[in-house]
């Protein structure tokens, strides 16, 4: 196997170069008669190394770059993109665009972000720490945390297998108004899962850990330990009966709930009609105990980012306040189509905070007395447009406050609208592995649909 270390490039020593790159761009947009533009130029590297049952499966290699490329020729728009960056390239990319946006209808919402709201003296959030592994050595901590993994019980006796995975990435966006910014990044992650099997059959679960600085990963055994003990701790599931009881999403599904909500709140859905949420600013949409805020600035975050997709700075906000929504998720061209004005959610949302109780995930577990612990949910049954939620699930049935067995085969229904106002308490177990940082969420109640 050769060993391959992709990390000894520096983005930051390269973030100069693409900047200027995208200020030809955006000279060469205006000398081919373009009203206005916009560019953005990506580069990204890294691996990922996977193994099973003590040996190597793949060793997966990333390297990619791309540009893209807007014109407006007053209200037309036309978008061309390529991954070559010589010079004939991007003129022949600029002309493609500039042909598609003289063909184009003229839309009254298309144009660049507003010039006053764009990022100008934006902070360092400290996204970017390269990790100095080799494909040797990521494939030796690969095959350590199986190994340990599968030794954490002797019913452990397959495996899905481990991977450790490295990635570094630069993004530079400028537009005619004046705005060049970049922004270099990086993501490492650790993952495993494995196969339990008794009398009652065979059960899989597994367990990852993912940060910006390698150093802030969760330690091998850690990973290792969770991933076994998580199994083991399926085997027996069985069905319940159908009922209507109270449920409690663990924090890493909780974040899943949270971001249905933001797609509700999201300008696209909005301007187009399809979400339960619409027409809801100012008015309740969660429980009066619910708070829900956007930090986009906290260093290393998964979700951070100094300024959006657009170049418009991005700015600490609350969204929901004692359950009243305060604000929407809003781009440009979503912005405008309501009425309204950006707010620096170009390309979605950064770093959701949602406020917490005092109760650990134990507590919760006493509070909600008897119910379902949900774990894992399977399918796509959400509909943004009505809010019905139905998907498969599997967890733990609970009574007097303790966990009894674990339960599969069911599926969990309510509508979102209702999940949200009849919230009784979020945990302060949060999960930091996303963007979405919350801890687990006990429902006043659910439909389970089992035998």
């Amino acid at each position: 196997m050769q060993n391959t270390n992709l990390t000894t490039e520096n983005f930051l020593t390269e973030q100069t170069k693409w900047e200027e790159l995208v200020g030809d761009i955006l000279a060469e947009a205006r000398k081919q008669g373009a009203t206005s533009a916009e560019a953005s130029v990506s580069k990204g590297l890294g691996f990922t190394a996977s193994v099973r049952m003590g040996a190597v499966e793949t060793i997966e290699y990333h390297r990619d770059k791309g540009v893209g490329i807007t014109v407006y020729f007053g209200q037309r728009k036309g978008s061309a993109s390529t991954s070559d960056t010589n010079q004939e390239s991007i003129k022949a990319t600029v002309t493609a665009a500039c042909n598609i946006a003289r063909l184009s209808g003229e839309d009254p919402y298309a144009g660049l972000a507003d010039p006053a709201l764009l990022a100008k003296n934006y902070p360092d959030l400290d996204l970017y720490h390269p990790w100095a592994i080799d494909t040797d050595q990521a494939v030796t901590l690969a095959l350590e945390c199986e190994q340990q993994a599968r030794a954490v019980d002797k019913r452990i006796n397959n495996s899905e297998g481990a991977s450790v995975s490295t990635y570094q990435s630069l993004g530079i966006y400028g537009n005619s108004n004046g705005f060049i910014g970049g922004c270099a990044s990086s993501r490492h992650s650790v993952s495993c899962s494995v196969v339990a099997e008794d009398a009652s059959g065979m059960q899989r679960d597994g367990y990852y850990t993912v940060a910006r600085d390698a150093m802030d990963l969760e330690a091998i055994g850690v990973v290792a330990k969770h991933t076994g003990e998580r199994t083991v701790q399926r085997l027996g599931s069985r069905r319940i009966k159908t009922c209507k009881v109270p449920v409690i999403f663990h924090a890493e599904l909780a974040r899943g709930l949270f971001g249905s909500f933001l797609s509700a709140i999201s300008g696209g859905n909005l301007y187009r009609k399809a979400t339960f949420l619409l027409d809801q600013l100012g008015k309740q949409v969660f429980t009066k105990d619910l708070s829900l805020f956007e930090r986009p600035h906290i260093l290393k975050g998964l979700g951070s980012a100094p300024f959006d997709a657009e170049g418009v700075v991005t700015a600490d906000r609350t969204l929901v306040e004692n359950g009243i929504l305060q604000g929407y998720l809003l781009g440009s061209y979503s912005a405008r189509k309501l009425g309204m004005q950006s707010t620096g959610n170009a390309g979605g949302a950064h770093n959701i905070v949602v406020k917490t109780s005092t109760f650990d995930l134990p507590a919760l577990l006493k509070q909600m007395h008897t119910g379902l612990l949900v774990t894992e949910v399977m399918g796509q049954g959400v509909n943004i447009v009505t809010g019905d939620y139905s998907r498969g699930a599997a967890g733990f049935w609970v009574e007097n406050g303790e966990v009894q067995f674990p339960v599969s085969e069911i599926t969990i229904a309510n509508n979102l609208r209702e999940m949200f106002l009849h919230l009784v308490a979020v945990g302060n177990d949060i999960d930091h592995r996303g963007s979405i940082l919350t801890g687990s969420i006990l429902l006043e109640n659910m439909m389970i649909a089992g035998e």
